[in-house]
């Protein structure tokens, strides 16, 4: 299924991975967790304990939550989820193309974009599922 990672600092990157739960915790780094903070209809796929494991806070989501660690975005299908329709791909990656740190001012917490890390990854050949990955 093609999703978006949106990686702590970096562009997101389009990237093709496997729908069975291993694949989608290997991109996370441990246990999913899916929340629904938009209209359309995509899954927001995070680590449901980034925060307890002191992951590096990534990217604000809206004016509820701060996301730890890496996540993805991917469709919605009946039962499951499913690829993200190309212009889906293309409203999410512009609205999380600026990395953001983050610093406490008071009693709040406020995002700062920042210059990503470095340009997107090139797509690689993916060893596990001989796919390329972008």
């Amino acid at each position: 299924m093609n999703v978006l990672i949106i990686e702590p600092g970096e562009v997101p990157r389009e990237a093709e991975i496997g729908s069975g739960l291993k694949a989608m915790q290997d991109i996370v780094g441990g246990l999913i967790e899916a929340v629904y903070p938009y209209d359309d209809p995509v899954a927001l796929v995070c680590n449901e304990e980034g925060k307890l494991l002191g992951l590096p806070l990534n990217r604000k989501i809206e004016d509820f939550d701060i996301i730890a660690g890496t996540f993805f975005i991917c469709g919605l299908g009946e039962d499951n989820f499913a690829s993200l329709p190309t212009g889906l791909m293309e409203k999410y990656k512009e609205k999380f193309a600026q990395p953001e740190i983050f610093m406490r001012l008071g009693k709040h917490i406020i995002a700062v974009p920042v210059e990503p890390k470095r340009e997107p990854k090139l797509p690689k050949q993916d060893k596990k599922l001989g796919r390329d990955e972008r």
